[in-house]
């Protein structure tokens, strides 16, 4: 059993796995440039590096849950001196399959096994353990690591073993949910201005053909002005765009997900950006 596990990134899903896995008795260590969120950390309970490439030794299991591409770079550039055949990587952050095979190239060229295991749900599900995780890896690695990942989520789907394709998958499934979040928010516009209560119709909505867990979700919040970022604008907008990127490489037509991306480029051209995705209803209400 992996008793020590290092976290690099403890943003709100970072945080979240964190928090869950400290619960369960693990002891964590963890990595982050904003001195607030490791300040928490340390008050719930982690150990704080300063560096990934110190974390490294004190954590052979080492998750990076940071934003995009870039960061993850980052996190190598530190973390890839201290790497050895002991070490497991899991890359959870959303971001092109394309790079996701590169991370993992970088990291087995260490000798390091690397997990593929981009994650949804959001933060309050990170931390109850009760996220999706999309895990492509060797099975030698994920039975080595089957605790722990029970541990983060009671929803594991086993993808393949190939780096990359729980990246496929995680674009896939954004994609719809950022098609499914436009749509809801548009109707919702849509009922206001046929006169129609918003909250009721959300509520038809729940409990029928156009239930959506994400439309449900961040309506409600949007419905009341709860638009404290759980799950930035610049999040959707990245992965829709992505998404639409893989789509192309594969010659797939995708109108409807181009149309979604743009709906939230423009939002957070619009100064949105720092809100949470529920801000799209705002957004559209301004629209029209």
């Amino acid at each position: 059993m992996t008793h020590v596990v290092g976290v690099i990134g403890v943003g709100n899903m970072g945080a979240g796995m964190a928090r869950n896995l400290l619960v369960h008795g693990y002891s964590v260590h963890v990595h982050d440039i904003d001195p607030t969120q490791t300040q928490q950390m340390r008050d719930a309970g982690g150990v704080v590096h300063d560096s990934p490439y110190a974390l490294a030794h004190a954590a052979t299991l080492i998750i990076i849950a940071v934003v995009d591409s870039d960061q993850v770079l980052q996190v190598m550039l530190s973390l890839s001196e201290a790497l050895t055949s002991e070490h497991t990587v899991m890359l959870c952050p959303t971001i092109s399959p394309h790079d996701v095979v590169q991370f993992a190239q970088r990291i087995q060229a260490t000798g390091a096994s690397v997990i593929d295991a981009p994650m949804s749900g959001g933060p309050a599900r990170a931390q109850a353990g009760t996220m999706s995780l999309m895990v492509a890896c060797e099975a030698a690695v994920f039975a080595k690591h089957a605790q722990v990942l029970n541990v983060l989520s009671n929803k594991i789907f086993r993808i393949s073993e190939i780096p990359g394709d729980g990246a496929k998958t995680k674009l896939v499934n954004n994609l719809l949910a950022g098609i499914n979040l436009v749509g809801a928010a548009e109707v919702l516009v849509l009922a206001e201005r046929m006169g129609l209560s918003a909250h009721t119709t959300l509520d038809v909505m729940a409990q029928s053909s156009a239930q959506s867990w994400i439309g449900s979700d961040r309506m409600a919040r949007a419905l009341v002005d709860d638009l404290a970022p759980r799950a930035h604008m610049t999040l959707l907008t990245k992965d829709t765009r992505l998404a639409c990127d893989a789509a192309a490489t594969v010659n797939c037509e995708a109108p409807l997900g181009q149309l979604a991306a743009q709906v939230f480029a423009k939002a957070c051209e619009a100064g949105l950006a720092d809100l949470d995705d529920a801000a799209l209803l705002q957004f559209l209400r301004r629209m029209n």
